[in-house]
């Protein structure tokens, strides 16, 4: 890229966005209709839905950068953003580690002894960033971000994350449009941009779907409704793998 966007460019495509742009709601629900009916276990219908409903989510984003023409300027090895709080429900949580529980043998492996080593290495400072109330504490992210502690499951050698293709919405919908710099430069760059308003299809989708099961009379691994409403940082979700 010849020419980064400046922060008023960005805001204006924002700004547009929102004009011109309609979210494709039916595509997330069609997600989960297709695997309500599918022959296969409880279990593989809700991980699968997750993982296409974070996939959806992606690609309404980049649908939207092609209507306002905007180009993200992350690149991998970038990593300053996994330095920010991730808070998610139980549910997502027990369908992340469900999904790492069933990566190859090797993979899964070398991420559990990751996460050993980061607790042993973050676990005093966790205890008290964990404490941070991110429901009423309207600093909690900068007090969070300016700890440098990374996330869980961030490989800190090589800056990659080592879970992607099921990373959260928080980590999924935030990026740099403008010069790479302003996030090394800045502790909470005001140039970058959340596409975390798709919480709302991805979420109201895997519930609407989690509410069937429930009906059904089997919800698998996840305690429905109850794991939708319980909040918590990764971090501590993540300790119990």
């Amino acid at each position: 890229m010849d020419q980064y966007l400046s922060f008023e460019e960005i805001q204006d495509k924002c700004s547009h966005l929102s004009n011109v742009y309609e979210i494709d709601e039916d595509k997330f629900y069609q997600i989960v209709e297709k695997w309500a009916n599918q022959e296969t276990s409880t279990e593989e219908k809700i991980l699968n839905s997750f993982i296409e409903l974070l996939q959806m989510v992606s690609k309404e984003m980049s649908k939207m950068e092609k209507v306002v023409q905007m180009e993200a300027t992350c690149r991998m090895g970038c990593a300053f953003c996994c330095y920010f709080p991730i808070v998610i429900n139980e549910m997502e949580a027990k369908i992340m580690k469900k999904a790492i529980e069933n990566f190859p043998e090797e993979r899964r492996n070398r991420i559990k002894h990751h996460l050993s080593n980061y607790y042993q290495q973050y676990g005093e400072k966790l205890e008290s960033l964990t404490q941070l109330d991110f429901n009423e504490d309207k600093d909690f992210k900068l007090k969070y971000r300016r700890s440098l502690v990374p996330c869980p499951l961030l490989d800190t050698k090589t800056n990659q994350c080592m879970a992607y293709e099921i990373r959260p919405i928080p980590c999924r919908t935030y990026v740099n449009y403008t010069d790479p710099d302003v996030c090394e430069q800045n502790v909470m760059p005001k140039e970058t941009v959340s596409f975390e308003f798709l919480y709302e299809q991805y979420m109201g989708a895997l519930n609407e779907f989690m509410q069937f099961l429930y009906d059904e009379g089997n919800t698998a691994f996840i305690r429905y409704p109850d794991d939708v409403y319980q909040t918590d940082y990764l971090a501590s979700w993540l300790r119990s793998m």
